[in-house]
């Protein structure tokens, strides 16, 4: 005979396996930009620093949106939030073909935001209610299962994007330099055009989901009824407000760092491998090895959900800053196929980083939580500031030592694994 217990608990298992596909779909769009950016940056050209605003406007939406998406979330369901959040980033998707037709960088960002909208709604409807779907103690372990997935996404895009958006012949600076008016606004149309077939087929992948989500049920969490904190003091629940919290606030400057420095790495990426004292490849096989590098998240994110059942999250955090830190100064100080390596290397010690982060960011927030995890998403707009910022160094100083910047990141991380994640209310 079956339980409640083990019926809820199958219930469960098969609304984590759902919510996998949410993962997978925004890191395969997620990771695309890195694709957008030389494509763009080469049709329009642009500098480092006008080709990271494809960065900006992506995530300077978890920015704008994210708070709001956690208030909305008090008011209607995950699940409604998720259907939401799916129908917002398909139209995001569908703005990229009048995008390609005005052949406007402009309409290109509008495109992006729109899209990053949806999925700054299904981020902060579906990484909290993750980590309510079963047992608090193994929240990061549930989480990090299902950013694997993420990763199983951003590993794909960058070989998908290389063979269908980069494939395509980009003249160099010097080249379109020399083509007239005709010519110029020929070879933008056709090369803005790359993008509008997979993005349109992204839009009708996210229309289906979000019909599937709304026609299947799933399990309506209540706060109330989970075991949602370790912590003993019952005047942390009675915080009237999220940011009371240190180790919350503290996280979310944790989550911008990560964001931040993960996304320069990758937005720079290809641009550093087709440099000649680093690797001098093509720029499509430039974008092929980038899988190595979002590969390596998904395979550290599998086996750090195993790990981490006998290691506490927050010290194998540490660990894997640690290593990230002086794998960028290798990228920094060093040359040839060391510096490819260790950069593309990062990306296991990046695996475990989101998921822990958030997970010991939230513990303990109670009724909270919602507005916790809006906090936290909103923390993501890292992704959009730190590469404009490493743009500008890139452009001044050159694009190899640009890399400091996420390697200060790691270092923050470091500190918050060892000391600041500690559940405490702010003084």
């Amino acid at each position: 005979m079956i339980n409640g217990a083990d019926t809820q608990q199958s219930s469960y298992s098969g609304s984590l396996s759902l919510l996998t596909t949410l993962f997978f779909i925004w890191g395969f769009i997620t990771c695309l930009n890195d694709i957008l950016i030389p494509h763009l940056k080469a049709v329009f050209t642009l500098s480092y620093t006008q080709a990271m605003l494809v960065q900006f406007c992506f995530f300077a939406a978890y920015f704008v949106v994210s708070v709001p998406s956690g208030y909305l979330l008090k008011k209607i369901s995950y699940k409604a939030g998720i259907v939401t959040g799916l129908a917002i980033a398909s139209i995001g998707c569908l703005l990229f073909y009048p995008a390609a037709n005005l052949q406007s960088y402009s309409l290109f960002l509008v495109a992006l935001f729109v899209l990053a909208s949806g999925i700054t709604l299904l981020q902060v409807a579906a990484n909290p209610y993750v980590t309510l779907l079963g047992k608090p103690e193994s929240a990061s372990s549930r989480l990090t299962i299902t950013q694997a997935f993420n990763s199983l996404g951003t590993t794909i895009a960058p070989y998908f994007g290389a063979l269908i958006v980069l494939a395509a012949a980009v003249k160099s600076t010097e080249e379109i330099a020399k083509l007239n008016s005709l010519e110029l606004s020929t070879y933008q149309s056709l090369q803005a055009a790359a993008v509008q077939i997979p993005y349109l087929g992204l839009a009708t992948l996210l229309l289906l989901m979000a019909i599937v989500f709304a026609l299947i049920k799933l399990p309506d969490i209540q706060l109330a009824d989970i075991e949602l904190d370790k912590l003993k003091s019952e005047s942390i629940l009675e915080k009237t407000s999220a940011w009371a919290y240190r180790h919350l606030v503290l996280g979310a400057l944790g989550i911008f760092m990560y964001v931040g420095a993960e996304v320069c790495i990758g937005s720079f990426l290809i641009s550093f491998l087709i440099e000649p004292q680093v690797a001098g490849l093509s720029i499509v096989d430039a974008g092929k090895y980038a899988s190595f590098y979002w590969g390596g998240a998904m395979v550290g994110r599998f086996l750090g959900a195993m790990i981490m059942q006998k290691v506490p999250a927050n010290k194998l955090l540490t660990f894997n800053a640690l290593i990230a830190v002086m794998l960028v100064l290798t990228a920094v100080m060093g040359s040839g196929q060391l510096v490819m390596w260790a950069v593309l290397a990062v990306g296991l010690c990046n695996s475990i980083m989101f998921p822990t982060l958030f997970s010991l960011a939230i513990n303990g927030l109670g009724k909270h939580t919602r507005q916790g995890s809006g906090i936290l998403c909103t923390a993501i707009v890292g992704g959009a500031i730190l590469p404009l910022i490493q743009g500008v160094f890139a452009d001044s100083v050159g694009i190899q030592n640009a890399f400091i910047i996420p390697a200060l990141c790691y270092a923050y991380i470091v500190f918050y694994g060892y000391e600041g994640h500690r559940p405490a209310l702010k003084v």
